[in-house]
C-alpha cells in the first residue's frame, strides 16, 4: 500500500514538469490541426497543419502568439516567393539557389526570427510541386490552420505559469552558494593545500552555469505571466523575480572573488600555516554563515507572494542581515591585529572584509525596494512611451481618412 502515495505524488512530479506538459499540449493541437486540416483542405494528407501547429504550440501564451505570428509571415513570404518566381523560371538547380537565396534574404529583412529557413523551406516545397496556384494556396490554408488552432489551444486552455519552477531554481541557487561558504568557512582555521584552494575556486567558478540555468528557468517563468489572464499582477512578480536573481548573481561573482582571495592567501602562506589564527578564523566562519544564511532567506522573500509569509520572510532576512553587520566589526578589528602580524597580506584582508560588505549591501532591504522601484519606472516610462507611440498613429490613420478640405 504505501507504494500508492508515492506513485501518486511521481504522477504529480511529472504534470508539473515543463517537458511533460509541452508534449502532451503539442500533440493534442497537433491532431486537432490536422482534423481542421482535413475538413477544410482539399489535399489528401494536409501535414503542413499540424507541423505548424507543433511549432506554434510553446510552452506559455507569450511565445506562442509570437511565435505563431512570425512562423505564419514566414511561410506565406516563402510561397509568394515562389510564384512570383515560378511566373518566370521553371526548377533547376541554379533557380533553386536563387530561390533560396533570395528567401533568406527577405526573411532576414522581415526579422522573422528562428524562422527564417522556413522563408525557404516554403518557398522550396511549394516551387516544386505541381499545379502551383493552388497547391501554393492550400499550403497557405494549412499553415493558417495550424497556427490558429495553436494559438486558440493555448487561448482556451490557458498554459500554466512557471514561477513555482523558477522560484525553486532561485531558492536552490542561494543554498548552493550557502554550502560553498560553509565549506569555505570550515577551513579557514587549518592548513589549506594551494590545490584545495583552487578547487574551491573553480567550484565557486561552477556557480556561472548555474546563474545561467537559473535566468533559462526564470526567462520561461517571465513569458508565463505575459498575456496570462490567471495573473493580475504580472508585472510586479517578474521584476521581483528578476531583480532578486539579478542581486543573487551580483553575490556569486563577490563569492568568486572572495574564494580567488583565498587562494591568494593560501599561496602566500607557508606549509602547514592555517590561513588564519583560530580566533579569528573562527569570527570569519560564523560571519560567513551569517551572509550564507542572509542569501537563502533573500531568495526565500523574492520567491514568496505578498502575504503574511512574505512579511515573514523579511522579518528574518532583516535580523540575519543585523547579525551579519555585528559580526562584522569584531571580524575587522581581528583582521586589523592580523595585518599588524602579517603585513605583506594586508591588501588579501582588506579585499576579503570588503567582498562581505558588498554581498550585504546587495541583500539590504532599503537597497532592494529602491531598485524595485526603479523598474517599475522604467516599466511604467515604456509603457508611456509605447501608448504615445500609438496614439501618434492612430491621429496620423484619422488625418489621412478626412475629406481635403475639412484637412
Amino acid at each position: 500500500m504505501p507504494r500508492v502515495p508515492a506513485r501518486v505524488a511521481s504522477l504529480a512530479r511529472y504534470r508539473d514538469d515543463p517537458v511533460v506538459v509541452w508534449t502532451v499540449r503539442a500533440t493534442a493541437a497537433a491532431v486537432l490541426a490536422y482534423a481542421v486540416a482535413v475538413a477544410l483542405s482539399s489535399q489528401p494528407a494536409p501535414l503542413t497543419a499540424p507541423l505548424t501547429a507543433l511549432l506554434v504550440v510553446q510552452v506559455t501564451l507569450y511565445s506562442t502568439l509570437t511565435t505563431g505570428i512570425r512562423r505564419v509571415i514566414s511561410v506565406v513570404a516563402g510561397v509568394l516567393i515562389a510564384v512570383g518566381f515560378s511566373a518566370v523560371v521553371g526548377l533547376s538547380w541554379w533557380s533553386l539557389g536563387l530561390i533560396i537565396l533570395a528567401s533568406l534574404t527577405v526573411g532576414q529583412f522581415i526579422q522573422v526570427g528562428e524562422f527564417v529557413i522556413e522563408v525557404a523551406i516554403s518557398a522550396m516545397l511549394v516551387l516544386g510541386v505541381t499545379q502551383l496556384a493552388s497547391q501554393a494556396w492550400e499550403r497557405v490554408l494549412e499553415t493558417l490552420i495550424g497556427a490558429g488552432v495553436g494559438l486558440l489551444f493555448n487561448v482556451v486552455l490557458a498554459p500554466p505559469v512557471w514561477v513555482d519552477p523558477a522560484a525553486e531554481s532561485i531558492v536552490g541557487l542561494a543554498r548552493r552558494t550557502r554550502g560553498l561558504l560553509l565549506s569555505i568557512g570550515e577551513e579557514l582555521d587549518r592548513p589549506v593545500p594551494v590545490a584545495k584552494a583552487v578547487d574551491r575556486l573553480h567550484e565557486a567558478r561552477r556557480l556561472d552555469q548555474a546563474v545561467a540555468d537559473v535566468d533559462i528557468a526564470l526567462r520561461q517563468a517571465e513569458d508565463s505571466l505575459r498575456l496570462n489572464p490567471r495573473i493580475s499582477e504580472g508585472l510586479l512578480a517578474r521584476l521581483v523575480l528578476r531583480t532578486g536573481l539579478d542581486t543573487l548573481e551580483i553575490c556569486v561573482v563577490v563569492v568568486r572573488v572572495l574564494a580567488r582571495s583565498l587562494t591568494d592567501l593560501a599561496k602566500r602562506r607557508q606549509e602547514g600555516e592555517p590561513l588564519f589564527p583560530a580566533e579569528t578564523a573562527q569570527a570569519l566562519q560564523e560571519l560567513l554563515a551569517d551572509v550564507g544564511a542572509a542569501m537563502v532567506s533573500y531568495a526565500v522573500l523574492v520567491t514568496t507572494p505578498v502575504s503574511g509569509n512574505a512579511e515573514q520572510a523579511e522579518n528574518r532576512l532583516a535580523a540575519e542581515l543585523s547579525a551579519a553587520w555585528d559580526r562584522r566589526e569584531p571580524v575587522a578589528q581581528l583582521l586589523l591585529e592580523s595585518v599588524q602580524r602579517h603585513p605583506y597580506a594586508w591588501q588579501l584582508y582588506g579585499s576579503l572584509l570588503a567582498e562581505i560588505d558588498r554581498m550585504l549591501d546587495e541583500m539590504d532591504l532599503e537597497h532592494r525596494s529602491q531598485r524595485l522601484l526603479e523598474e517599475l519606472d522604467r516599466a511604467a516610462a515604456a509603457r508611456h512611451e509605447r501608448a504615445a507611440r500609438f496614439a501618434g498613429l492612430k491621429r496620423l490613420a484619422r488625418a489621412r481618412r478626412l475629406p481635403f478640405r475639412t484637412r
